[in-house]
């Protein structure tokens, strides 16, 4: 027997439901790193068979994590344990970057890169005048072959000359013209998924995501870089720290 599931032991005599316990057994685990993202997750047989339980009990816990966004089911494949990405408030990174020390291969999936004029809130964010020239990138973005998120950018085409040369990293690129993001404000709220936004990220229409607004900035204080992103809150946390 796996020895993971010792962990996972189930105490009838508790009031609580055995499929209760097996789900927050195994979300626990899971959070633990007991099982890593990407990693298959024993199956409903597997599990029933090992903790002696009944296969409705273990589907009920496994849709249980499927609904709180653990795990992930492929037909034919099996479940999987899903990425899940814990990104601080208070540090810059880039996505890239983030997936990369968190062990997940990082993609993006372009939409389109192109040069045009800004839009009315562009232009105000960006202190640009209504004919500027600027880049545009639109893509998804994947953490193990998962989508994350759905991200535009708009950076002036005096900091982003080619919007083609992105071809991962948007801060890398930037840093290797000599033009690194120094500082930014970042801005988050909610909002539905409406259904272009639903059909890119692979939800439910009308299904929450987080929408983060950064305005990142030159080390000379300039305006450099509007990113508008929305992020799966099935898979992804946003975490800051505080002290006193």
């Amino acid at each position: 027997m796996d020895p993971r599931f010792q962990q996972l032991r189930l105490d009838p005599a508790q009031s609580s439901p055995l499929y209760h316990q097996l789900a927050r057994r195994l979300e626990q685990a899971i959070e633990a790193g007991v099982w890593s993202p990407g990693e298959a997750l024993p199956s409903e047989r597997t599990l029933a068979e090992s903790l002696e339980v009944s296969r409705i009990t273990a589907r009920k816990a496994l849709d249980r994590l499927a609904e709180m966004g653990l795990i992930r089911r492929t037909r034919g494949s099996g479940t999987f344990i899903a990425p899940r990405l814990n990104q601080s408030l208070t540090r810059l990174v880039s996505f890239t970057e983030m997936l990369t020390q968190r062990g997940f291969t990082p993609r993006s999936q372009w939409l389109s890169r192109t040069l045009g004029t800004p839009s009315v809130e562009e232009s105000m964010r960006l202190g640009l005048a209504a004919d500027t020239r600027v880049a545009r990138l639109k893509r998804l973005r994947l953490a193990d072959e998962v989508v994350m998120a759905v991200e535009e950018s708009c950076l002036p085409q005096a900091v982003l000359e080619d919007p083609e040369a992105v071809t991962s990293s948007l801060y890398a690129t930037l840093a290797a013209v000599g033009r690194p993001i120094a500082r930014a404000l970042q801005h988050v709220t909610a909002v539905n998924a409406d259904p272009e936004l639903a059909r890119l990220a692979e939800v439910p229409e009308g299904q929450a995501l987080l929408k983060v607004t950064r305005l990142g900035y030159l080390a000379d204080g300039k305006p450099a870089e509007l990113t508008v992103t929305y992020c799966r809150t099935d898979y992804y946390d946003f975490m800051v720290e505080l002290t006193r």
